[in-house]
């Protein structure tokens, strides 16, 4: 089986014009099979302030009204992620951007809450396994933006490292999938403001510990949650660390293993 990457870089690392332009030079290194799963940084937000539309945050997800959907498109699958195409193919690495309506790449729903209302927020019900076959097998790397649709011509903002989930999940059938969270700490970290404190291997069992002693920060188990859940659908490994570590990331030499047992 062919081994595949599945790379989520966070919005902190795209903030960061220098940081990104060295992470993308590393990830155009990468041999093989690679898909970079974006989100959008603080340009969005910055965007919406000036165009006068007021955002709403809620547990610290957007909600996305209509003027808000066209902003964060605007910004995810337009500028952010053409960018990031244009830096690859400058550093040799030929890269192809996708929004989920790309292709028909990922098919959502609009989320159904039974108190909160999301608006157009999208939650992932498919992803097009041959098409992204079929074009990683051109070795070209995926750039996909958090922009999905229902199929009823609405565009829905989905969280990006769902997608990342869900992109490792599926192709896991033709893969061997690394599913990788890069972001601005060192990985899982026992103590949130020390970078020194990373924890190398988390497993299930350690896992229920960490949260039952309350060690991990509220920010860090939606991803381990999904990491986990990852593992549990064919991901053959997740990793959590630092963008500016990503050939150690991959070496397994840095970062946070998540493991099955």
């Amino acid at each position: 089986m062919e081994k595949l990457y599945v790379i989520k870089i966070g919005g902190n690392i795209i903030d960061d014009e220098q940081k990104l332009e060295s992470f993308l030079k590393d990830f155009a290194a990468l041999k093989g099979h690679k898909i970079l799963v974006h989100g959008g940084g603080k340009l969005a937000t910055k965007l919406a302030a000036q165009l006068g539309v007021e955002q709403q945050m809620i547990d610290g997800r957007r909600i996305t009204d209509a003027e808000t959907l066209k902003i964060v498109t605007m910004v995810y699958a337009g500028y952010i992620n053409k960018n990031i195409v244009a830096q690859l193919q400058a550093n040799h690495c030929n890269a192809i951007g996708l929004s989920g309506a790309d292709g028909n790449i990922i098919l959502a729903h609009k989320r159904q809450h039974p108190s909160i209302d999301y608006g157009f927020v999208g939650d992932v019900d498919a992803v097009n396994v041959s098409l992204v076959h079929a074009l990683l097998q051109q070795q070209v790397a995926i750039v996909a933006a958090p922009i999905t649709h229902d199929q009823k011509a609405q565009l829905l903002n989905t969280n990006a490292d769902t997608i990342a989930q869900e992109m490792a999940r599926s192709m896991s059938s033709l893969y061997q999938v690394e599913l990788i969270y890069s972001f601005e700490k060192s990985g899982v970290l026992l103590d949130a403001n020390d970078d020194a404190t990373v924890i190398s291997k988390i497993n299930p069992g350690y896992y229920s510990e960490l949260k039952a002693k309350e060690l991990i920060f509220a920010g860090m188990i939606p991803k381990l949650d999904n990491a986990f859940a990852a593992l549990q659908n064919g991901v053959h490994k997740v990793i959590i660390g630092k963008a500016e570590q990503l050939t150690q990331l991959v070496a397994g030499e840095a970062g946070t293993a998540i493991q099955k047992e």
